[in-house]
């Protein structure tokens, strides 16, 4: 959508003050707390209609990944998110600088998986290249 710091919180006013207490318990007391849910509601009234095209290409790169012999699981994808599972020979934070060096951005979300996630900035060409990427790359 985006929203700066990729998410916000919404609610009734009963579990917004739970969570502003909860937060400030945590040691989350920013100042700058009023921008970024300036940037959020922008995010809500004018990018939320076209979250969808995310979530469908999230699912395209689960696809992507699903033919490749090293993908060991890929978690059900229900948003913009891509988390999958590699296998033990293969360790997340490698296979990140591996994508890395081709300038295919990821995450290691565990010592095995990795996440990929869509947003706003993410267009079909992208897809086609993370494709072109993903096939011409060899995994350890």
């Amino acid at each position: 959508m985006g929203c700066p710091v990729g998410s916000l919180l919404l609610g009734s006013n009963d579990l917004i003050e739970k969570a502003r207490r909860f937060r400030k318990v945590m040691g989350g007391g920013w100042r700058q707390a009023g921008y970024l849910a300036a940037a959020g509601i922008y995010a809500l009234d004018n990018n939320i209609q076209r979250i969808k095209e995310d979530h469908k290409r999230a699912k395209i790169i689960g696809e992507i990944l699903s033919r490749k012999n090293y993908v060991k699981e890929i978690f059900p994808i229900e948003t913009n998110i891509v988390i999958f599972e590699l296998p033990e020979n293969i360790l997340a934070k490698d296979y990140v600088s591996k994508m890395a060096e081709h300038n295919l951005l990821s995450i290691a979300f565990d010592k095995h998986a990795v996440r990929f996630v869509t947003h706003l900035d993410i267009t079909d060409k992208h897809i086609e290249q993370f494709e072109k990427i993903i096939n011409s790359v060899t995994i350890f």
